[in-house]
């Protein structure tokens, strides 16, 4: 079990609710870490309603549905009503045994190992940042930018220049670029897909602030394109078992989910190769924990678990945030 405290800088209860972690789990294995959180951006992406904030398993067990991301003090009540700044031991004790986990935002562990499961999405580690040899990053980024700014794949004539500045030819570095993983080409060598967008409809349509429209290739690549843009981003989905529609609108840094139930489930299929093939059609929206378990209960073949909304977010921010930076 990992258990998260999010926390303001010098907030009064830190103390009181570590404390009444350790009392909670009465000698029962945890891993439990603190983070301080500054800004309201960074509250929004952990799913921080105030200080101090509870994560158990990336789950927020004590949240209050519609309760905006804050950095202010939050206040609980106990077992008879009483206000307080932290939750009680009683209450800890529920969400540790799994009772007491809000219906708005469960996890389901069915998985044991997180690597695994995501490394196709960063490549075993390695990340999605293409390196600076070789004409690589520059080729990659120009790719990123073309979707971003026509929702269309370039072709390799509009990468000519940026492969040039390494001395190679745009159709040698993309074929580079697709045996790392970094995008993939079809059969004629134009690309299909660079992470996180598609050249082909998918079921996550993305729209960006500058009015483009493109698609994403999963649900986490969808989650990560504000991010990588640092922009304001909609992003239309539906929930694969009873096709709901599912949209995650970005504003400002802030993510607001329709509805506010949905969740993600992280997964892959036991084969190798590309993450096109090996997860992006086990990265999906649901519009609530049911359909999500009924989903991974007709699809034993697959193997992940399904996440929270933070968690998601924090999946898709540390995958696709870094692939438009400089250096």
């Amino acid at each position: 079990m990992r258990i998260t405290v999010l926390t303001v800088p010098d907030c009064p209860n830190v103390l009181v609710v570590r404390e009444r972690i350790t009392t909670a789990l009465d000698g029962r294995e945890a891993q439990v870490e603190q983070i301080e959180v500054r800004e309201e951006a960074q509250a929004a992406r952990w799913g921080m309603t105030g200080s101090p904030t509870v994560l158990v398993n990336g789950v927020d067990p004590f949240a209050v549905a519609g309760a905006p991301a804050s950095v202010s003090c939050r206040l609980y009540r106990d077992e008879e009503g009483r206000p307080g700044g932290a939750p009680s031991i009683e209450a800890l004790r529920q969400a540790f045994a799994g009772t007491g986990v809000s219906a708005s935002a469960p996890v389901e562990e069915c998985c044991g190992d997180d690597r695994e499961v995501l490394d196709p999405i960063g490549r075993a580690g390695r990340g999605r940042r293409a390196p600076g040899e070789r004409g690589l990053r520059a080729v990659h980024q120009a790719v990123l930018r073309h979707f971003a700014a026509t929702g269309e794949a370039p072709e390799p004539a509009d990468l000519a220049a940026a492969a040039a500045t390494a001395g190679r030819t745009a159709a040698d570095v993309l074929a580079e670029l697709d045996s790392e993983d970094f995008l993939t080409l079809d059969a004629d060598g134009r690309i299909r897909a660079a992470y996180p967008f598609s050249a082909v409809p998918t079921p996550h349509r993305l729209r960006l602030a500058s009015g483009v429209e493109a698609w994403a290739m999963c649900a986490i690549d969808a989650l990560g394109v504000a991010g990588m843009l640092h922009q304001d981003v909609t992003l239309a989905s539906y929930d694969p078992v009873d096709g709901r529609p599912i949209t995650v609108t970005f504003t400002g840094g802030t993510a607001l989910w329709e509805p506010s139930d949905a969740v993600v489930f992280v997964g892959q299929r036991a084969k190798s190769g590309p993450a096109a093939t090996v997860c992006c059609d086990a990265l999906n929206f649901f519009a609530d924990f049911t359909t999500a378990e009924a989903w991974t209960r007709q699809h034993p073949e697959v193997h992940g678990r399904i996440t929270s909304q933070a968690e998601a977010l924090r999946i898709a921010e540390q995958t696709f945030g870094p692939l438009l930076e400089r250096g």
